[in-house]
């Protein structure tokens, strides 16, 4: 399912505009990645969450050349599938 596809869904299964229900998901996703940006984990309970990681500067080796690379330190993004969406996947 694709964006458009997943507008089209829930505009009718919740009788907005698919124009309205748009809106909503990028205001989601805005409020989202603001919060995770600043290290606040979001939660849904039940249904997924969203959280910044921390990864820490390393050595690596460039697989080509077999040359040692210092590998600087990172953030990421850590995404949980709550119990109910591991459900509603098993079912």
């Amino acid at each position: 399912m694709n964006r458009s596809d997943l507008v089209a869904a829930i505009a009718a299964e919740s009788g907005l505009t698919q124009v309205q229900v748009n809106s909503a998901i990028d205001a989601l996703f805005s409020v989202v990645s603001g919060a995770v940006a600043s290290g606040t984990k979001v939660a849904i309970p039940g249904w997924i969450s969203f959280e910044q990681t921390q990864r820490q500067a390393r050595q690596g080796r460039n697989p080509q050349t077999g040359e040692t690379i210092q590998i600087a330190a990172s953030k990421g993004v850590k995404v949980s599938a709550g119990s109910k969406l591991k459900a509603a996947a098993k079912s």
